[in-house]
């Protein structure tokens, strides 16, 4: 599992620094300056996410469930809430209704906040 949690932590990283570069750059011609703000936003939880998974994958011994929870609230509310806004900020470029895909968002966000939530009384357990 730590072994995991840094190899998605290095992507999340990767991919944030390569999505947010296309966003200053080749999507400013393409979204809207409201559409380009929330994909910066998808973009920059993303990259606290990475830091996240770096610093618990470092930290933790990934030997109890709640360790192991801490790292995959993080892995799975990151790819729901930044995909999701990635997603929606597209579909009138694209042309679809991504509609459905509006409510994904707040649960990502909910599963990344328990991430943080569980590290933390991580913490007060440990002492």
């Amino acid at each position: 599992m730590r072994n995991l949690t840094l190899i998605i932590g290095t992507v999340y990283g990767l991919l944030s620094v390569i999505l947010g570069a296309f966003g200053a750059h080749a999507f400013k011609k393409i979204l809207s300056i409201e559409r380009l703000e929330s994909f910066e936003t998808g973009v920059r939880y993303q990259m606290y996410a990475a830091f996240f998974l770096l610093i618990v994958g470092y930290i933790l011994k990934f030997e109890t469930g709640m360790e192991k929870w801490i790292s995959l609230l993080m892995i799975f509310g990151t790819l729901f809430f930044s995909v999701s806004i990635y997603f929606l900020c597209f579909q009138d470029y694209w042309n679809v209704n991504l509609k459905f895909l509006g409510p994904i968002t707040p649960i990502g966000g909910m599963l990344m906040i328990l991430s943080w939530g569980l590290l933390i009384f991580y913490f007060f357990k440990r002492n």
